[in-house]
């Protein structure tokens, strides 16, 4: 078979990647083997793939093919997540450019251009995932809304509203006016941004005297319902049972007095909003204050913002300012940087809104996923600094909002037979409902025509929280084969950005509905940045084209260059030299191969001592990088992992073993030395398979004719065995006794052509057993013990052996001499510097400990350079 000279990266992806499909490498059903079990974090059907995405992939796919080379039956569940608020935003925005409003539509219409939409985006990020060379099992990818999901959802929610979980209430809430929807309190992001504090007079009714009122927001003045005051404020008791007039709208509130008011900040008075402020709407409560919504949905002003109607809360803004001042209620307008809640999807400002929606009970549910990471530890975090995290959350855990007003999602399953809040039934189905509904009422004539069902759909993560069980039908089916087999699974990769949007509720979900945890161990990624940690965004424009990426330096490239990185949740400084680099480790791999293939084989020559000891190092150093291996992936270090894969190849096995067994220049390699190297080289491609998963299995199949039950990709991961640990600190020894030659090849110009003799004085009693790699790597003729100092030579130490090459024909000993002298001088002079710090009482007890530990490394380092300097003119003279 013809090797060619240059991995080609693409047409190698793609062709492996159709040989892996349509053998059905990736797939996986229950059988006698132990389960290896991942589900993907569902990404948006409307996500194209970025660098998280790669990034988390890349790290579950490392898992996942490496459990199959270990004999596990992997089995790796992709799938979409529905994304309500993403999703209904694009196919609005879709609607928009065919001249089409959301409004004028039926819920059905408008849900039938939503699937369109969805079959026709919907799959483009799997398409893209498999680019990166993804082996989920793709018979098994779900959708949050195929049919069997939203039947465990909706079964899900009838199931807690009758366990009493489940309520339906009239809260402030987060609203987005962007998406007109609710949001949960872990969906807003808080950000600070600079903006304004404007004093406004309130006019005291009936006299001529004014507060002011401090507030970031004048443009909710027209919602106010009362001016409140700390009972305790001493300038203000005249006030009691006093009225204000609000500017602008002249409606006459009462001045109230609560203890919630601090009198420190501004000047001491507070306008009262109780549609639009948490803390308003309590005081509004224990005062009894009118409320007054002056919002539409979309954020502008309806019929109580006056001859303000129709405009945008921020227009508002800016020309009410502009009015207070025209009639003298300003007092004056100052810089004030605030904390600004924002919508994680749309990124619009959020305004708190009263409304009815459905909340979910969190405490009860909270106490079992706390103590199976916290106390049982049936759940572990990696890395674990974000079991505070953890904990903090569900120790101060709130009601979930779990209904959005959006069409695109799974419908509550509430029916409503009445204009009462309380004339409504949940349940399945509407049947089902019809029937609790004549229960409830007593009407045994209502028909399913009277039913209404709520129009609101589920919040996206309330289908997200039971993933691990619906992707096996484990809530309608509990006791079917797959779900018993597969579940609970394995591993979870996802950021640390989603530990309360996902994480914690799946592992809520899966205690109360099976008893046990979801999973067994949460690996958190870091955040791509860019070199200035800047988190990655469109917006920035400092986010690579993910697919480019892989166009340029191949998908193992880009793999191996992430990961290099990626330390379990450190985030990455995102640099395509990474990328780079993962390309030159997949030439270098790509070139040895070709090293070896190129050898002629004979049978007729026996195997030299130099293969025989290279050999048995290499296979020592494989097994002990095996063991740290398997360690560095117990603990979830996978950069680590890599690394120690990445050193083994490039420097063992490239740079020195490669070397150490390679024949003369067109001279034929021994049969044994060729075979037993073929099989280590075997073996480091096991090793780097679920790294590097293209390259591997190329090489792998150029190596033999193999059937597709001998395909590298369900092949097995090395065994490991007993090593001797001296065989590997010797040739550490060794390594630096042939550095030391080449060193001085270097330095004194000889052709490393040329053979050399060394002598040496061994008292470090190191043994002789890889001196021939010591003559084949230093090109030396002769090599002989000695106990005693030779004169005419260059010298160099190993720990306390000496080594000597006499220079004779191949260095001019007297201008060595002189250089040497030199140098030695400079030393000297250098030694008495630091030593003279050092000798300095005042320097050493003042200085930090860290300066005084580098001074005395200097001083050891000058000491020893100055006795190699000087043993080696001892040689010389």
């Amino acid at each position: 078979m013809v090797i060619p000279a240059q991995f080609d990266a693409k047409q190698v992806e793609q062709k492996w990647y159709q040989y892996w499909m349509e053998n059905n490498f990736f797939r996986s059903v229950p059988d006698e083997r132990k389960p290896y079990t991942i589900v993907i974090p569902p990404p948006n059907v409307t996500g194209v793939l970025h660098m998280g995405h790669m990034l988390n992939v890349t790290i579950q796919d490392v898992l996942i093919r490496r459990a199959r080379l270990k004999g596990l039956n992997a089995c790796w569940v992709p799938g979409t997540d529905h994304a309500s608020i993403a999703t209904e935003a694009k196919v609005v925005a879709k609607l928009r450019e065919q001249g089409i409003n959301k409004n004028d539509l039926t819920r059905e219409e408008f849900l039938k251009h939503a699937w369109e939409w969805k079959e026709e985006y919907g799959g483009v990020i799997l398409d893209q995932l498999k680019k990166l060379g993804a082996s989920c099992d793709w018979e098994r990818t779900k959708f949050t809304m195929d049919p069997e999901m939203s039947q465990q959802v909706i079964k899900l929610f009838v199931d807690l509203y009758n366990k009493g979980l489940i309520y339906r209430g009239y809260r402030m809430v987060n609203w987005d006016p962007e998406a007109k929807t609710t949001l949960s309190d872990e969906e807003v992001i808080y950000e600070e941004r600079q903006g304004k504090l404007y004093h406004v007079k309130y006019q005291i009714e009936g006299t001529s005297d004014y507060l002011t009122i401090a507030t970031t927001r004048p443009e909710t003045i027209l919602g106010d319902s009362a001016i409140c005051i700390n009972p305790n404020d001493e300038r203000y008791q005249h006030l009691k049972g006093k009225n204000a007039i609000v500017p602008i709208c002249n409606r006459v509130v009462p001045i109230i007095f609560d203890e919630y008011v601090d009198m420190e900040f501004g000047t001491g008075c507070l306008k009262v909003t109780p549609a639009h402020d948490v803390n308003d709407k309590e005081l509004g409560e224990r005062h009894n204050l009118e409320i007054i919504d002056i919002f539409n949905a979309d954020a502008t002003l309806n019929d109580l913002g006056l001859h303000y109607k129709g405009k945008d809360r921020f227009v508002v803004r800016k020309e009410i300012e502009t009015e207070l001042a025209a009639i003298g209620a300003l007092d004056k307008v100052e810089n004030y940087l605030n904390n600004v809640g924002t919508s994680e999807r749309t990124k619009a400002v959020i305004e708190p809104r009263l409304s009815d929606q459905w909340f979910l009970k969190m405490e009860e549910l909270a106490k079992p996923a706390l103590d199976a990471v916290m106390t049982t530890e049936d759940v572990k975090l990696y890395p674990s600094r974000y079991n505070s995290t953890y904990r903090s959350w569900l120790e101060n855990i709130r009601d979930w909002n779990i209904s959005r007003q959006l069409w695109w999602g799974h419908q509550i399953p509430a029916f409503f037979y009445g204009d009462g809040k309380e004339d409504f039934v949940v349940a399945e189905t509407k049947e089902a409902a019809l029937e609790l509904a004549k229960a409830k009422t007593g009407k045994a004539d209502l028909t399913v025509a009277d039913l209404k069902q709520d129009e609101d759909a589920l919040d996206t993560w309330f289908s997200s929280w039971l993933w691990p069980m619906s992707v096996f039908n484990g809530l309608i089916d509990p006791e079917n084969e797959e779900f018993k087999y597969y579940y609970p699974t394995n591993d979870l990769v996802t950021g640390p950005d989603i530990i309360f949007f996902w994480v914690a509720r799946m592992i809520m979900a899966g205690y109360e509905y099976t008893g046990v945890q979801p999973f067994t161990n949460v690996y958190f990624t870091g955040i791509v940045r860019d070199k200035q940690r800047r988190k990655m965004s469109k917006s920035l424009g400092n986010s690579p084209d993910a697919l480019g990426l892989i166009d340029k330096f191949g998908a193992d490239g880009v793999r191996v260059g992430l990961l290099l990185s990626a330390s379990a949740g450190n985030d990455i400084l995102f640099d395509e030299e990474l990328c780079a680099q993962g390309k030159a480790f997949t030439n270098k791999v790509w070139n040895a191969f070709r090293l070896i293939q190129g050898w002629e084989v004979s049978d007729a020559l026996e195997q030299p001592e130099t293969a025989k000891v290279s050999l048995a190092w290499y296979e020592a150093k494989l097994q002990k990088t095996l063991v740290e291996i398997e360690d560095h992936f117990a603990k979830y270090r996978i950069s680590d992992a890599l690394m120690a894969i990445y050193k083994l190849v490039w420097d063992d096995f490239c740079s020195w073993f490669l070397e150490m067994i390679k024949p003369g220049y067109q001279q034929p390699i021994d049969r044994a030395t060729y075979t037993k190297a073929i099989e280590l080289l075997e073996e480091n491609l096991k090793l780097l398979h679920p790294f590097m998963p293209f390259l591997t299995e190329e090489i792998w199949q150029h190596i033999n004719a193999r059937t597709a039950d001998q395909a590298l990709v369900i092949s097995s991961w090395p065994e490991t065995k007993a090593f001797d640990e001296n065989v590997i600190k010797e040739f550490e020894f060794t390594m630096e006794v042939i550095a030391g030659i080449r060193t001085i090849r270097k330095d004194k110009n000889i052709s490393f052509k040329d053979t050399i003799d060394l002598k040496i004085i061994n008292n470090e009693k190191i043994s002789t057993y890889f001196d021939s790699v010591i003559s084949k790597l230093g090109n030396v003729t002769s090599m002989e013990y000695v106990n005693d100092q030779v004169s005419g030579a260059l010298s160099y130490r190993v720990k306390s052996n000496e080594y000597f090459i006499p220079m004779e024909g191949n260095v001019n000993v007297e201008e060595e001499i002189t250089k040497l002298e030199e140098e030695l001088k400079y030393l000297k002079g250098f030694l008495k510097s630091v030593q003279g710090k050092l000798s300095n009482e005042k320097f050493v007890s003042g200085a930090p400990e860290q300066v005084v530990a580098n001074e005395k490394q200097k001083e050891a380092d000058a000491l020893a350079k100055i006795a190699t300097i000087e043993h080696s003119l001892a040689g010389l003279k």
